[in-house]
């Protein structure tokens, strides 16, 4: 943890461990008596929320998998997420090689389509079609991995958060709005992409989760590399297991665009700067920007604008309540207008939890969603 005042004294933070945790709230630390009285001036407006957002960790932390250990320091590893991935025997291999700062970036990546693997057995991994029909509404992990006949150790939904945050975000629009209603093409706007352009072979699995449904996805961010502007990418199967004997090793997939179940196309940018572009030949059901950080960077402000004039509806996700508030204020204050669906838990948020310096608030990518 670093000092909550950090930076706001003449005196530097005093060395060691950063543990001295206000007594009201317990979610924020500090090098020394005197620094936390320097910052209470701050702190005096926030510790009554953030009080109640930590009486909320043990919610946001129960998770129904058994590969959740702890694993073991080793201290020849970078990170807390290297050594989870380590555990469980996937650090550096296949779709898994971006989930950790040891994994190339974006930019360095000489493909960016769905040729990855699970790396996973077929009975831990959903490689094939579902053996059921969707069901209506699939609403935590256990509703998924139950459908998908997984067992609870497998670690896919560190992947999966990702097309199964979109696929509650397309639920929580249709509770809210009728336009979309089974038909035959869905277009989101995804505004932001970064880790997941390297994972795109999981959103391979809304083919099974809105079968007979084309679904074109824009991924609209400054992280796509400007060489990869334009491109796109058609996935029309799911990426493949580590059993030569699968079904899923002759599952080849049609190349043909009309058969193609999930289309992305990628374009470098902020949102405002290419919405009139992106618009001439997409306009979407829905906007989708998970993991915003809106009150982090001003570049919102103009997007939150162009999406207020457009009317269509947009559902963001953050790490951490706090940030969800935050931006919530921030959307608010530009369209003046409440949050039209409101700040609630992710049951797809991803179940190992994100490094946060900050506060002692529990981080998960995709932990909360909320729309406007």
């Amino acid at each position: 943890m670093e000092c909550a005042a950090k930076g706001m004294a003449a005196e530097p933070c005093a060395g060691g461990v950063v543990d001295r945790r206000c007594g009201s709230c317990g979610a924020v630390a500090y090098c020394s008596r005197a620094h936390q009285i320097i910052h209470w001036r701050v702190h005096k407006e926030e510790c009554e929320r953030f009080a109640e957002q930590m009486r909320r960790v043990n919610l946001l932390s129960q998770f129904p998998f058994t590969f959740l250990e702890p694993p073991a320091l080793n201290h020849e590893l970078p990170s807390t997420r290297c050594f989870f991935l380590q555990t469980i025997k996937l650090h550096q291999k296949g779709l898994w090689k971006s989930e950790c700062i040891c994994g190339s970036d974006v930019a360095s990546a000489k493909d960016l389509s769905i040729a990855a693997e699970w790396n996973l057995q077929s009975s831990l991994c959903p490689c094939t079609e579902p053996e059921n029909p969707v069901p209506a509404v699939l609403a935590s992990w256990e509703d998924y991995y139950q459908w998908r006949s997984l067992p609870l150790r497998s670690p896919v939904a560190v992947l999966l958060h990702w097309p199964l945050t979109l696929y509650h975000c397309l639920q929580l629009y249709r509770l809210q709005t009728s336009k979309y209603d089974g038909q035959d093409t869905l277009c989101i706007h995804y505004l932001g992409p970064e880790k997941e352009l390297l994972q795109l072979a999981t959103f391979g699995e809304l083919r099974a989760l809105f079968p007979g449904v084309q679904i074109h996805i824009e991924l609209v961010g400054p992280e796509v590399p400007k060489s990869r502007d334009g491109e796109v990418v058609n996935i029309s199967r799911y990426a493949r297991c580590s059993d030569e004997s699968c079904c899923c090793k002759s599952s080849v997939g049609s190349e043909d665009s009309s058969c193609t179940a999930v289309r992305l196309k990628l374009w470098k940018g902020f949102y405002h700067e290419r919405c009139s572009d992106i618009m001439k030949d997409s306009k979407p059901h829905l906007i989708v920007a998970p993991n915003a950080g809106v009150a982090a960077y001003p570049s919102w402000m103009p997007t939150i604008e162009i999406i207020r004039q457009t009317g269509i509806p947009a559902i963001f996700t953050d790490f951490c309540e706090e940030a969800a508030y935050l931006a919530s204020c921030c959307i608010s204050s530009i369209t003046g207008q409440p949050l039209k669906i409101p700040i609630q838990v992710n049951p797809f948020r991803q179940p190992v939890a994100a490094d946060n310096s900050a506060l002692y608030l529990p981080c998960y990518s995709n932990c909360f969603v909320f729309g406007m």
